[in-house]
């Protein structure tokens, strides 16, 4: 059976991508900059926001394939795991990666409307396409 990475706070994102942690609980980082790393699954204990500029694997959430192009942002919310399967030929990523610790807006108006915006939380095999 597959080990899955947990990724419960933004540095441990971090060190899995081999970025230094400016923030504790957000972190803005250039994918294109980040280092590569092999297939895995990963729950996420985070919010996150990806901007991918190029399809660089094929995501699985569940048994079903993520709606995946380039230009695609993909929204992930805490205690959503991911899957990202083995492509013949890995190509390095690019695109831009947004993650935050929801500590970060706790108490907070946003933090009590969070349930409201749709996309962390719609039918997760869908992609918002640009």
């Amino acid at each position: 059976m597959e080990e899955i990475i947990r990724l419960n706070s933004v540095s441990d994102y971090n060190q899995l991508r081999g970025a230094e942690t400016l923030h504790p609980l957000v972190t803005v980082l250039d994918l294109s900059t980040l280092k590569t790393h092999p297939p895995h699954t990963i729950y996420f204990g985070l919010y996150a926001v990806f901007l991918k500029e190029l399809n660089c694997g094929e995501l699985r959430y569940g048994r079903t394939h993520y709606d995946y192009q380039d230009g695609t942002l993909v929204f992930i919310g805490p205690g959503q795991t991911i899957a990202v399967e083995k492509k013949a030929k890995p190509l390095p990523a690019r695109g831009w990666a947004l993650l935050f610790h929801p500590d970060l807006i706790r108490g907070t108006s946003l933090g009590k409307r969070m349930h409201e915006f749709s996309f962390f939380s719609y039918d997760v095999t869908e992609a918002l396409h640009l």
